[in-house]
Formats: C-alpha cells, sequence, structure tokens
C-alpha cells in the first residue's frame, strides 16, 4: 500500500473490499427455515496477525451468489453494479453486517458520502464493535468536518482491536492535521509505527511532531 508523499497531502487511509477482507470473514449458511434470534457476530482477535470477524445467517444460495458478485464487481471498481446487489443482499439478510460495510464503502468510493455514512450507520446498529465500521464512519465525518466524531469512531475501533494500524494511523492523521491535538499525533503515530515500522514517511512525520514539541 501507498501513503501520500508529504506532510501537507497527508490523509485518511481507507482501502475497499480486497483490502479489508482479509481482515473479515463473512459466512452465509444455507437453512431451510429461519433462526429464531438474531446471530450474533463472533470477533477473534491475533494481536499479531489481525482479527476475524464471522457472522452467520441462513441465507439461500441465490443470496450467497449476489453477495460473491458484489464483492467482484468492486474489485473491479464497477461501483454502480456492486452496490446494486449489495443492496440485494442488505435486503434480504439486515442481520449481516457486513454487506452493509461493504455498501457503505463502495458509496464513500462512488462520492456518496451521505449514503455511505447511512449504510455505516446501519452496520453498527447490527454489530456496534466491527472495528471497520468504525474506521470508515470515523473517515466520512473526517470528510464531512465532523472531527470530534471522527475521532471517537477511531477511537471506537481501536479499543476492539489496539493493533488495527489503519484506524491508528487515521487517528494519528486527524490529530496531526485537523485537531491540532500534537501529543495525541505523536502517541499514535508512534503506536502504529510498532504495527508498521517500514513506513518510512511516518518515520518522517514523528521526527517532525517531535521537533516542533520538543519530544
Amino acid at each position: 500500500m501507498k501513503y501520500p508523499s508529504n506532510h501537507s497531502t497527508r490523509s485518511d487511509n481507507w482501502l475497499a473490499v480486497a483490502a479489508m477482507a482479509a481482515a473479515t470473514a463473512f459466512g452465509l449458511t444455507g437453512c431451510a427455515t429461519p433462526v429464531a434470534k438474531k446471530p450474533q457476530a463472533r470477533i477473534e482477535i491475533q494481536e499479531e496477525i489481525g482479527f476475524t470477524i464471522t457472522e452467520e445467517s441462513p441465507a439461500d444460495a441465490e443470496i450467497r451468489e449476489d453477495y460473491q458478485a458484489a464483492l467482484a464487481f468492486l474489485e473491479q471498481e464497477r461501483f454502480g453494479q456492486g452496490i446494486e446487489r449489495l443492496e440485494l443482499v442488505v435486503e434480504q439478510a439486515p442481520e449481516l453486517s457486513g454487506p452493509l460495510i461493504d455498501l457503505g464503502i463502495a458509496y464513500h468510493q462512488k462520492g456518496d458520502l451521505a449514503a455511505a455514512e447511512s449504510a455505516l450507520v446501519k452496520a453498527l446498529t447490527v454489530n456496534p464493535e466491527h472495528p471497520i465500521a468504525h474506521n470508515e464512519l470515523g473517515i466520512i465525518y473526517r470528510k464531512t468536518g465532523r472531527f470530534r466524531e471522527a475521532r471517537a469512531s477511531y477511537e471506537r475501533a481501536l479499543a476492539v482491536y489496539p493493533g488495527f494500524h489503519y484506524a491508528r494511523r487515521n487517528l494519528a492523521v486527524l490529530c496531526d492535521l485537523y485537531l491540532a491535538d500534537t501529543s495525541c499525533a505523536l502517541d499514535n503515530y508512534e503506536a502504529y509505527m510498532k504495527t508498521v515500522p517500514e513506513d518510512n514517511e511516518a518515520a518522517i512525520w514523528i521526527t517532525d511532531l517531535r521537533n516542533r514539541t520538543g519530544r
């Protein structure tokens, strides 16, 4: 992955399905009868590797095919077709947060921030502790000028998984460029570098902050 090349253009890192899918697994299981209660997502965190979120739904084969087709469209950047398929999946399997998150990311990539926010808020209604949803919603808040809400969203993501380096970097950038909170920025850049030590540009930003703060 690439990061912005200089301090002035530093921005949130938001990657679509292809990047986030490695951290999330969604199980759509066939079932002839509906479940009696809303299924709970299972979150497994392997601190040195990442996290896996598994959701199960009594979805039929057609829904599973629609979901896989939607993901394929998004990977090809065919956002209109991907969104259309995801809307079908969400309508038929509203108990899953994964398709809603993918829908939010797709709308974001298409430039419809209002629709992206709506989908991500719905995802968090289904699964309030989904770190990807919190991170993506934080980016929407940042882009729409709601910086304190963005900070809260990134912090929620990190509360679930402290090693989530996308959210850690996003929080550092937010504190650095938008909130003028140099202590928050430096602390989070340093924590981020423990996870991504090869990011030389972030190392330059840390040096800059240390020079400015005398730390």
